[in-house]
């Protein structure tokens, strides 16, 4: 049964909490408390699977508890809940979360984000790399991105068009911003799917703020990148994402599912650069092996690591609260055949894109998921997306 730590310093919402969450008891260990020590005293027994936590408490606040959270827990999903607008108190909270709500918080959508956050224990089965995973705040960013990033923002005259432009090259601050603009607390209308306009949209002054002060972009040291071959992860999601969208776009007309397919493109392979960090000998030696042997590291991976970084990458996009179509086409993007998809999908063209994408000029199948293209019914539909992929890849 998952055990979950609700906290705040209101006793009558603690107690509707209760009366909201009551139909889970069966499923789910529900304990509630009126202060952050209490919750602590009460981890310090026994691991809990997440902790929701209001911001705005008396003694120690929820940014507070949840940085300790992180440290005594590792592998806690941490939720924030909390009614304040003053962004410094936000900003104080992205360090140490991986989702926030705002209050009032519609009841399904309390319920539903702590159960699809609970869904991922299944992804990744290793305690190590699960408390690694929950333990992110920040992706490192290719040297020369992370420097060009930082120079922009500490000039006085920082270019909003500047900033985006360096955001959208570069994996880890792309998958990073989306996960704030879509988050609660901005509260948009809609789900924003381009780093370029999420950075547009949040501006330089918020970045600024959340960079400086939060630490949320990092960098790897050039040996590691040149060990590791992460030039090409950034070189291959910034053909994939675009590819991606102009698939999905032609073959649905459908902006929104278009949208989608760039988003997880541009981010489909996030979990190297967790994996980078978490096993960097390990991700030396596969892409070593992949060299030698002629095999795609993610086979590698699942031999040597038993997992790939495509379930490391869907694992922490999902705890990040990235939508589920991004998550499954990050998961399956090697092998849609495992998802339940019978449709054309997100996950659909971020497969293809990154099939055509490694090999333009072949004319064979190999690397496709046979099984997933004829499940669907598009083996048809290669030859003109290979043409797309062509006129992208030369544009």
């Amino acid at each position: 049964m998952k055990r979950i730590i609700f906290v705040d310093d209101d006793a009558n919402l603690l107690g509707g909490l209760r009366r909201m969450l009551r139909p889970h008891r069966h499923e789910w260990e529900m304990e509630f408390y009126i202060s952050g020590p209490q919750a602590l005293e009460a981890l310090a027994s026994k691991p809990c699977d997440a902790v929701v936590s209001d911001m705005r408490m008396p003694g120690m606040d929820g940014a507070e508890l949840l940085s300790k959270v992180k440290e005594i827990s590792p592998a806690s999903i941490r939720i924030a809940l909390s009614g304040q607008t003053d962004p410094s108190a936000i900003y104080r909270c992205i360090s140490h979360s991986h989702q926030y709500l705002a209050k009032p918080c519609d009841a399904d959508q309390l319920r539903s984000t702590i159960a699809r956050a609970l869904s991922l224990q299944n992804i990744i089965t290793l305690e190590p790399l699960k408390q690694l995973i929950a333990s992110i705040t920040s992706l490192p960013s290719l040297p020369e991105a992370y420097s060009r990033i930082m120079q922009e923002l500490q000039s006085p005259h920082a270019s909003p068009q500047a900033v985006a432009a360096i955001v959208e090259s570069d994996v880890a601050m792309t998958a990073r911003v989306l996960q704030l603009v879509n988050s609660a607390y901005f509260g948009l209308p809609r789900q924003v799917t381009s780093a370029a306009e999420a950075a547009m949209f949040l501006g330089t002054d918020v970045i600024r703020h959340i960079v400086l002060s939060t630490g949320i972009f990092s960098q790897f040291d050039d040996d590691a990148v040149q060990a590791m071959g992460l030039n090409d992860v950034w070189a291959n999601c910034n053909r994939i994402g675009p590819l991606a969208r102009a698939i999905a776009l032609d073959f649905t007309q459908d902006k929104k599912t278009a949208d989608d397919a760039m988003m997880a493109g541009m981010i489909c392979d996030v979990g190297t650069l967790v994996l980078a960090v978490a096993r960097p000998d390990d991700m030396t030696a596969i892409r070593n092996m992949g060299n030698e042997q002629g095999l795609p590291d993610w086979q590698i991976e699942q031999d040597i690591l038993g997992f790939s970084h495509a379930e490391v990458g869907a694992y922490l996009i999902a705890l990040w609260g990235l939508p589920n179509p991004i998550v499954e086409a990050v998961a399956f993007h090697h092998a849609p055949h495992k998802s339940v998809s019978t449709a054309f999908e997100p996950l659909t063209a971020v497969h293809i894109a990154c099939h055509l994408s490694s090999q333009p000029s072949h004319k064979d199948a190999v690397g496709l998921d046979m099984t997933y293209i004829e499940r669907l019914q598009i083996a048809r539909e290669i030859s003109r997306w290979r043409e797309i992929c062509e006129d992208t890849v030369t544009a």
